[in-house]
């Protein structure tokens, strides 16, 4: 006959187990909410940049930069497009006065956003960052250390990526 196991070693180890499940889906459901977040971030550039078609391109030349944007004349590249005498589009660390970018009109306003490779790269840097964020909730929180690695790789070459084209 086998004696019974102590009630105590059995409610230790289900409690083990709980705690361990409870941090899992806590850090899985923080790491998926980081990466949601830089994918939605980045769409709302990304989906005119990426996706051209119908849409309408052209250059822009900033001639004059505010605090937080650049306006100049858009000169268009597409067929229907219409040239117009100010867009704006956001300033960055790119963006000088006196220089001309390809852009992507955004629908139903004057907005516009850079295209082609930098333009692309620039607006999945959200994603880069929410990569890097993640990989550390990865490592540390779920103990995923090589998926972090490639997550916080991933991540920094996407970054570098943009800094470099931009």
């Amino acid at each position: 006959m086998i004696p019974a196991m102590p009630s105590a070693v059995i409610s230790h180890r289900s409690t083990e187990t709980a705690l361990r499940f409870g941090r899992l889906a806590a850090m899985g459901t923080v790491a998926a909410l980081i990466l949601i977040a830089g994918v939605w971030a980045s769409w709302g550039t990304a989906q005119y940049v990426m996706l051209t078609k119908g849409r309408e391109r052209g250059t822009v030349e900033v001639t004059r930069c505010g605090a937080d944007t650049c306006t100049g004349p858009y000169t268009p590249v597409s067929p229907g497009s219409q040239p117009r005498e100010s867009v704006v589009i956001e300033k960055t660390v790119a963006v000088r006065k006196g220089q001309t970018y390809s852009v992507v009109m955004k629908p139903g306003g004057s907005d516009v956003v850079r295209s082609g490779p930098g333009g692309v790269l620039y607006s999945w840097a959200p994603m880069g960052g929410a990569l890097l964020l993640a990989s550390v909730v990865v490592a540390g929180g779920l103990g995923r250390v090589r998926a972090a690695w490639v997550m916080a790789g991933g991540g920094a070459a996407l970054l570098t990526a943009a800094f470099l084209v931009i």
